[in-house]
């Protein structure tokens, strides 16, 4: 089935102010903790990092470091499990991937089938009070998969993941993530709450202050904004210019580029600026038609527009025809006024090509490499913002309608609290 594109009824939000103590304090930062993030399904590895028996990946996320790995061949072998020796604590893994034939812990050499249960305990005699196998055993997660990846939950009794995801499957799985690989894989140390890295990617009210360059490019006042359960998404149209831009008739340089990417020459191109749209459909249907790829569940929109989907509480998907970028935001273990900010772009290749080489993960600390001309202008602003929100002067967040993606969030997180209140 296509994706859907009708509006979504817009819930009431109201319209008072976000206190700033939800972005900078511990306290806070403690309670989302424990009522919100070990309540939600939140995003893993890849599968096609999880290939082979052994292959396993290792992640940290607030204060829990998690082990993802394929422990038996078909869908029930890949297993979650918590990256802790339950003899003393130890973390058995650092953060990275690799291939394994079991879990040893490196302090006592207590080691761990693929699966987390008993290999082997040293000295299990001196051990009087007994090593029982279900308790001495590496603890599971819940772990289920979706378009290409292992998702997790801390919580043992959460809802399956599809009624998690809700409509986000039917509106997705056109897109065929499945089929999409790495071409990018970076993690950055950014000096910003997780939220107030979300809430940039969820408003392009600051396209016109942040990506003035933007404007020659894509319509940042005609977006609609659909507001679900948990989730929510915008449609931003792109090959237009925004109504902000003074000359409507010029093809623009970013115009320009865009045609030059669609293998359209942009010095014969005989059209205005109205006519680059359809022009970049055309070409991109001729395009998938020429790859082998089937982009005949994509309307004729999704082959230009950005299709920009956030799935509560951390992933932010801007997804167009031939692939997407990923953001995932994850939370510092102990100071608020810092994150991960994890960039992953993927490509859709044709079927007969066959996946690439897995590309290497990069970690950079904040400022220490490019994420390109868009993501460094945000990556220079959202300092700014966090230490703003730190001033005694600052009480919270004034939120406008074209904001309300930002609303909807917090509502439910609050949501997730009160439940777990």
């Amino acid at each position: 089935m296509p994706t859907p594109i009708a509006k979504a009824p817009e819930p009431e939000l109201g319209s008072g102010i976000i206190h700033k103590d939800r972005y900078t304090t511990r306290e806070f930062m403690a309670l989302e903790w424990e009522r919100m993030w070990t309540k939600v399904w939140l995003l893993g590895p890849r599968l096609s990092d999880l290939a082979k028996v052994g292959d396993y990946v290792c992640e940290e996320i607030g204060p829990e470091s998690v082990i993802f790995v394929r422990a038996a061949e078909g869908p029930g072998g890949l297993k979650a499990l918590y990256n802790v020796c339950p003899h003393r604590g130890n973390r058995l893994r650092n953060p990275g991937a690799g291939r394994v034939p079991s879990f040893r812990c490196p302090y006592h050499f207590f080691e761990f089938e693929l699966d987390g249960s008993q290999k082997h305990i040293p000295d299990l005699s001196d051990f009087r009070q007994g090593c029982p196998a279900d308790s001495v055993r590496m603890r599971e997660l819940r772990a289920e998969s979706w378009g290409g990846w292992l998702w997790f939950s801390f919580a043992d009794d959460a809802e399956p993941l599809r009624e998690y995801l809700g409509v986000l499957p039917e509106h997705l799985d056109p897109y065929h993530f499945e089929d999409q690989f790495l071409i990018r894989d970076l993690t950055i140390e950014w000096d910003c709450n997780w939220k107030t890295s979300v809430d940039a990617f969820n408003e392009v009210f600051h396209v016109q202050a942040i990506h003035p360059q933007l404007l020659e490019m894509l319509d940042d006042i005609n977006v609609q904004i659909d507001l679900y359960e948990r989730h929510n998404r915008y449609l931003v149209p792109f090959g237009v210019l925004s109504p902000r831009y003074a000359n409507q008739e010029e093809v623009t340089q970013a115009l320009r580029e865009m045609m030059l990417a669609a293998g359209i020459n942009p010095e014969s191109f005989p059209g205005r600026a109205k006519e680059v749209r359809p022009a970049l459909i055309a070409a991109a249907r001729q395009q998938g038609a020429e790859r082998g790829i089937d982009y005949s569940e994509l309307n004729d929109d999704q082959m230009v527009d950005d299709y920009h989907y956030m799935i509560f509480p951390n992933v932010t998907l801007n997804i167009h025809y031939s692939g997407m970028m990923l953001f995932r935001q994850r939370p510092h273990p102990t100071d608020p006024n810092k994150m991960f900010f994890d960039l992953q772009n993927f490509e859709r290749l044709p079927p007969e090509q066959g996946a690439p080489p897995r590309i290497a993960h990069r970690h950079f600390r904040h400022g220490e490499t490019t994420l390109g001309l868009v993501l460094d202008q945000d990556a220079y602003n959202l300092p700014r913002v966090q230490r703003g929100m730190n001033s005694r002067a600052f009480k919270g967040l004034h939120i406008n309608y074209k904001e309300r993606r930002i609303r909807h969030m917090h509502r439910t997180i609050d949501g997730y609290l009160a439940e777990g209140a």
